[in-house]
């Protein structure tokens, strides 16, 4: 038993550790030596667990989405309207993203390695059927206009908050990430939300996405 805290110990170290040289360097930068130093631990240990740069990368991506679709769990009871629901998993994109380094990795990941994948699912298609679950609730509920698609809104919506995160870390704003997708959701409520709704909503996106997170 003590061998194998020991074992997942040391793997998380190489996580971690990876996760942060992945977000300093990028995929094609980062060296295995690299990790190896930030992790601190030795190379033999390293190949125990990761046998490539690419299976190391890959586990950081399931390990990451893991973490992340977790807080989106709570966000997906089906008490709670879905719209708000896609307003709060944008609010943990945000939260999550800034302050875990295996999911700030995991977005940069999901973009270098090429196919937008870990070891299992493209990430992305997991995203997008439950982005399209979400919506097509959200038209049922009347929280959609009536003149749009909701399989359209699907898709731009992740398309809005996974490409406001990305943006934020090419730039190097990412302290500006809250106020950048608030700023995003005021603008396309409107062209969304029946027009009694928009305030409503632009309400519930402003106080998920304080620019206290």
């Amino acid at each position: 038993m003590v061998r194998q805290e020991r074992a997942e110990a040391t793997r998380d170290s190489v996580l971690r550790g990876a996760a942060g040289v992945f977000i300093r360097l990028g995929y094609a930068n980062a060296s295995l030596s690299e990790i190896i130093a930030e992790s601190q631990v030795t190379k033999g240990a390293l190949y125990f667990h990761f046998g490539s740069k690419e299976e190391l990368a890959r586990a950081v991506i399931d390990e990451g989405a893991a973490r992340f679709d977790a807080k989106c769990e709570l966000w997906l009871d089906r008490r709670t309207p879905a719209l708000e629901s896609l307003i709060g998993i944008s609010s943990v994109t945000v939260d999550i993203g800034a302050h875990d380094v295996l999911v700030r990795a995991t977005f940069r990941l999901l973009v270098e390695i090429g196919d937008y994948r870990g070891s299992g699912p493209a990430t992305f298609d997991v995203w997008h059927d439950i982005f399209r679950e979400l919506t097509s609730r959200a038209a049922d509920e009347g929280d959609l206009r009536h003149d749009v698609d909701s399989s359209d809104i699907a898709r731009f919506l992740l398309q809005m908050v996974s490409g406001v995160r990305l943006v934020a870390a090419a730039t190097g704003t990412v302290r500006e990430l809250s106020e950048s997708m608030k700023s995003s959701w005021n603008m396309v409520l409107p062209v969304v939300v029946p027009e009694s709704k928009v305030e409503y909503f632009r309400q519930f996106a402003a106080r998920r996405l304080g620019t206290d997170h």
